[in-house]
């Protein structure tokens, strides 16, 4: 288990909840790339140098800069960031809660493990827990980590069986581009009932449980079969054909035509309910067909 990012209490009104932060998701990826001399092979080192002369810069000589005017700059020390007394450095307190609807999946951006430090704070987070379920809410705060103040949300795991809960960080207000640049501020569009109601039909077409497992990243794969291929000198694999797909004059027929088709393929090459019946992850796409060409 990797060390927790933050230690500290939770704070919800008088109830306190002594707890470790753990990230919950892994962003390292398992094919990773750096530059290299095309003529040689050899990896490309990156030289810190001063934008005044190109002089190299130790590391030690290097500090953070705020830049208060145009190209000027004010030099602050790690340990002056240190002792900025911030409220949510050792207590994450609660200070409302909210309808979990009611909050735009954009605010959401990286989840986090809550994991209670002993069997009495484990105690005490189911009940809060199941309290969070059964409203339908999360919990809002802020906590400072990784050198900045963040906006979270305290949330119930999904599964009731689960001890302990997840911390999602949010995005403040500032940080998401205003939605009229993109949609404009007018209404949307009237809606054609006769297509809405189609609409509703193909969404239940393929409504399916959601099946994490069932979804892996391709590129990801096809990335390390060009490697592969490339390592053993085998011809190079060759792009997937896009699907051909019948040309569509409207959206009704459109619509008519997604329907009509029964075994129409939905995301990811499967049909829905496929999906939601496969437990088992995907094998390897380059690994079966040369699989095929054995045989």
């Amino acid at each position: 288990m990797a060390r927790p990012l933050w230690q500290g209490q939770i704070q919800i009104s008088l109830v306190s909840l002594g707890v470790n932060l753990f990230p919950a998701s892994n962003s390292a990826r398992q094919v990773e790339f750096h530059q290299v001399d095309r003529a040689t092979g050899e990896r490309i080192h990156h030289q810190n140098v001063s934008a005044a002369d190109d002089a190299p810069v130790e590391t030690a000589d290097i500090a953070k800069g705020y830049e208060y005017k145009k190209g000027k700059y004010i030099v602050i020390d790690p340990d002056e960031l240190k002792k900025l007394r911030l409220p949510g450095q050792k207590t994450l307190e609660i200070v409302q809660f909210a309808k979990t609807a009611e909050i735009d999946p954009s605010f959401f951006e990286k989840p986090y493990f809550v994991v209670p430090k002993d069997e009495t704070q484990a105690k005490t987070m189911a009940i809060m827990s199941r309290a969070l379920r059964e409203t339908e809410t999360v919990g809002l705060g802020e906590i400072t980590f990784s050198g900045r103040e963040h906006l979270v949300a305290l949330s119930p795991a999904q599964d009731k069986k689960r001890n302990g809960m997840m911390l999602y960080v949010m995005r403040y207000a500032e940080e998401l581009r205003n939605w009229a640049e993109y949609f404009g501020k007018g209404a949307a569009p009237a809606t054609d009932e006769k297509q809405l109601k189609l609409a509703n039909q193909l969404i239940q077409h393929y409504l399916a449980p959601f099946n994490p497992a069932a979804f892996k990243d391709d590129y990801e794969e096809a990335v390390k079969a060009l490697v592969t291929a490339k390592l053993e000198h085998k011809p190079l694999p060759k792009a997937t054909p896009e699907p051909k797909r019948a040309k569509v004059i409207n959206l009704m027929d459109a619509l008519k035509q997604s329907l009509a088709a029964k075994n129409a393929p939905a995301s990811h090459g499967s049909s829905a309910a496929a999906l939601a019946k496969s437990t088992k992850p995907r094998k390897n796409r380059a690994a079966a067909s040369r699989k095929g060409k054995a045989a």
